[in-house]
């Protein structure tokens, strides 16, 4: 189980995530969920771990005016942040834990996750909870990060914070972000959840991520997301000097211009 820290988006991490992170590696998987979600065509979507709405603006784009989408996040902090730029037409946005949905049973046609299910700290009961919520024939569609060797991005981080705080390096990229890639697990974590028939469909998807320099890269893992806490409890480097190795390796590995590696994840689809 992961630690609680490990889904503490609070404080500056929203808007550094929205605004670094989110083009850099969240742009382009929005855009294949909110495609697949229009495959669908659903009269009412809701949407966990919606973060700062990368996926739900993406959604509005690609769904019908008439469908409704409901977008929830555990953190009321990202919720905020998702809707202070305000959105092209109405979105219900609601704190909610995806442990204990507060939604009646049959409510709504999909249920989306962008990067979101991995943080639970209970998949199995998640997944019941949004097949509860799903009506007959209603499909979770969810992705997943791949391993953090098959993201160079995320991986250059963590070498580099590994060599910088041996012998007991930040692992939160490691655990959480990518610690739940093996499909095996998911599907059987989803059958637990009542998935069964038909069997889940699991496609791995590359795509490429792309920053203006190594140091937004750098600042963007660092500064925006919940792996500045643990570099915050550690000793011997600071904050900005973890950020200033990063942004040193990101420019050994991909040069000193913009960055740009590849992206791997899970795009799962399950149908009630």
């Amino acid at each position: 189980m992961s630690p609680s820290s490990d889904t503490g988006f609070t404080g500056s991490i929203p808007d550094i995530y929205e605004h670094f992170l989110v083009p850099m590696l969240f742009e382009p998987y929005a855009q294949d969920l909110a495609m697949r979600a229009a495959s669908f065509h659903p009269s009412r979507v809701l949407e966990l771990a919606a973060g700062t709405g990368a996926v739900t603006r993406a959604m509005l784009a690609s769904l019908p005016e008439s469908t409704e989408i409901v977008a929830t996040d555990l953190n009321q902090a990202m919720l905020d942040c998702a809707a202070k730029p305000g959105t092209r037409r109405p979105v219900i946005w609601q704190q909610a834990d995806a442990m204990q949905l507060p939604f009646d049973d049959a409510s709504f046609d999909l249920v989306v996750c962008q990067f979101g299910v991995m943080f639970f700290p209970d998949k199995a009961r998640a997944f019941a909870e949004a097949r509860r919520v799903l009506r007959s024939g209603g499909v979770l569609l969810f992705n997943v990060w791949d391993d953090i060797g098959s993201n160079p991005l995320a991986d250059t981080v963590a070498v580099a914070l590994g060599k910088l705080y041996a012998p007991d390096p930040p692992r939160f990229l490691q655990r959480t972000p990518h610690g739940y890639h093996d499909t095996n697990t998911i599907a059987r974590d989803l059958a637990e959840g009542g998935f069964v028939a038909p069997p889940p469909r699991i496609e791995t998807v590359a795509r490429r991520g792309h920053a203006p320099s190594a140091d937004i890269a750098a600042t963007a893992f660092c500064h925006g997301t919940p792996l500045r806490g643990e570099i915050e409890a550690r000793t011997g480097a600071s904050l900005d000097a973890a950020t200033s190795a990063c942004a040193a390796a990101f420019r050994e590995r991909f040069g000193d211009s913009e960055i740009e590696g590849k992206l791997q994840a899970h795009v799962v689809t399950a149908q009630r």
